[in-house]
């Protein structure tokens, strides 16, 4: 007797409850819990890293974010009008620049800022500097394409508006279709923040002062300074987490609105 359609899905539906609880058993019982405890979890051990993982590390990610995406804004904004110019050798210089950076690791263009820079011009800019120049130019690649969509995506009657009531075609942009294509395109903004601020833990990599530390440097040199195992670097994990989760949450309510507009 063939089973009806109901009777199919709740039998799958068994299936995939028993399977899951299969391989969670035998995880379980396939995990050396102490041994687990004392290389990721071994928090009462991390002392020495306070206050100076939050009040250095912690601040120092937030500020290379902060004025990263800033730079990758203002930056991204300008490729995505040059984009769209009429002038075609302002389309080509912009449409090289996006897919150069990127096309490229981030961590290339970090190494570049870091050490090319002071060996092509013979001067150095201090290694802060450098992170948040290199990550804004590839911010700004990713935002300059995001913003050029949300130009694009906005009416144009809007703007034919504007222009037959005399408005200058400058003046349209910056009042009517800026505004509004910012609007659209917050959701992939604010997850571009939540990039940028993972891509900062690349920052170790350039070698700087105790006071210039990020997240990740700390985790990195407490794993060998401390006798925890990777427990510096699961603090420096959750320390991320308490950035990028609200940045989520932030993005999925940008989101929400933004559909429901549009119905």
């Amino acid at each position: 007797m063939a089973m009806t359609t109901s009777q199919r899905a709740k039998m799958s539906k068994t299936i995939q409850i028993v399977l899951f609880v299969v391989i969670i058993v035998v995880l379980a019982l396939a995990v050396d819990w102490p041994r687990t405890q004392q290389a990721f979890f071994a928090f009462d051990k991390l002392s020495p890293m306070f206050p100076d993982i939050i009040v250095v590390g912690l601040k120092n990610t937030l500020f290379y974010t902060i004025i990263s995406f800033a730079f990758g804004l203002v930056l991204g904004l300008v490729l995505a009008l040059m984009k769209l110019a009429s002038f075609a050798p302002y389309r080509w210089i912009a449409t090289a620049i996006i897919e150069f950076f990127r096309g490229i690791p981030a961590i290339l263009v970090l190494l570049a800022f870091g050490f090319g820079l002071p060996t092509a011009f013979g001067s150095s800019w201090p290694q802060p500097v450098n992170v948040m120049c290199a990550l804004g130019l590839v911010s700004a690649a990713y935002i300059a394409e995001t913003l050029r969509a949300g130009l694009q995506a906005v009416p144009k009657g809007q703007v034919e508006a504007a222009r037959s009531l005399g408005m200058p075609a400058w003046r349209a942009m910056v009042t009517i279709v800026i505004p509004q294509a910012f609007k659209i395109v917050l959701p992939p903004m604010t997850n571009e923040i939540i990039l940028l601020t993972k891509d900062s833990s690349l920052a170790f990599i350039l070698g700087m002062a105790i006071t210039q530390y990020e997240l990740t440097k700390f985790g990195r040199d407490g794993m060998s300074a401390i006798d925890a195992g990777m427990t510096p670097l699961v603090m420096a994990g959750l320390f991320y987490l308490c950035i990028t989760i609200p940045l989520s949450l932030v993005a999925r309510k940008f989101e929400s609105r933004s559909a429901r507009t549009k119905r």
